[in-house]
């Protein structure tokens, strides 16, 4: 179960639970992966809206290794997951709203 102090979400993919969290090393993987110079940079990069499947497998992958799951970026690309790609993406949404503590707007 997921400890949302610690900015972990907890995510279903083929099927199975996992729990997922973006800790400061999986923070600084996606700098490198998305050759940012800031992890500012990488949050402008998912605010401007331009955002590939290939960043969604990246992110999901890297919150999974840091949740503590053995898995490649490969392995994410085939998993399914319910919803779709919308599934996907808000997995994404989950994990940067636990991470950055996000609000919604009321």
């Amino acid at each position: 179960m997921a400890n949302e102090l610690r900015g972990e979400i907890d995510v279903v993919l083929d099927g199975c639970p996992y729990t997922a969290c973006l800790t400061l090393g999986a923070l600084a993987e996606l700098e490198s992966a998305f050759g940012s110079e800031t992890l500012i940079g990488v949050i402008e990069r998912f605010q401007s809206g331009q955002v590939k499947a290939d960043d969604i497998i990246i992110i999901i992958a890297a919150g999974l290794r840091a949740g503590g799951h053995d898995v490649s970026e490969q392995e994410v690309a085939n998993m399914q997951v319910e919803g779709g790609v919308q599934g996907y993406v808000d997995i994404v949404a989950q994990l940067l709203k636990a991470t950055f503590h996000f609000n919604d707007a009321s």
